[in-house]
């Protein structure tokens, strides 16, 4: 398990300037964006502008705050108002997308798989969760503490990330904790 806080990592700006991306964990460690089996990120998006295709990727995408964006594509009849947080929004990384602001800057959390290699499923838990029963995934803490095995506390913005290790109970400190679960399962 390798723990992150999300305050901790550097953003790196997009080329385009209308935001920034922090990554989280990718797989295999190390790998550039032409060669990821699996990638976790958050970003921030300050402006509209095209959103960057990814052949060859499923995405999906979580508004974790601000009052969101319409990603939109005319050819393909694709148009989606992310204003809901915590509510994920599956799409093909073929596809170039736009994006229009819906107010001021938001921030969402990204997951992308590789097609044909890996696939994930994201969810939003209360109560208790168990990271590590999957192959691979990531957790990170939305709301309130969650309070890991080994006694320690995770905060909003904190979490783990694994590649195949020994399940692990994360416990809720509070009736408002959420947390949101990667799940990534390998296809190869």
């Amino acid at each position: 398990m390798q723990r992150f806080d999300l305050n901790q990592i550097a953003p790196s700006p997009w080329k385009n300037g209308g935001g920034s991306t922090r990554e989280i964990a990718c797989w295999p460690q190390g790998a550039g964006m032409d060669s990821f089996g699996w990638r976790v990120s958050v970003a921030t998006i300050a402006q509209a502008g095209p959103f960057s295709a990814f052949p060859g990727i499923d995405r999906q995408i979580m508004l974790l705050d601000g009052d969101g964006v319409r990603l939109h594509n005319a050819q393909a009849g694709l148009e989606h108002a992310l204003t809901e947080r915590w509510q994920p929004f599956a799409f093909s990384g073929d596809m170039a997308l736009d994006c229009d602001l819906l107010g001021g800057p938001s921030s969402d959390f990204n997951v992308m798989t590789r097609r044909g290699q890996w696939s994930a499923r994201l969810e939003q838990l209360g109560g208790q969760a168990e990271a590590g029963l999957s192959a691979a995934g990531l957790c990170m803490v939305l709301q309130g503490s969650w309070k890991c095995a080994d006694g320690r506390i995770l905060q909003a913005g904190q979490g783990l990330w694994w590649s195949s290790v020994r399940p692990e109970p994360l416990v809720a400190q509070d009736e408002k904790a959420r947390l949101i679960l990667v799940s990534l399962a390998s296809h190869s």
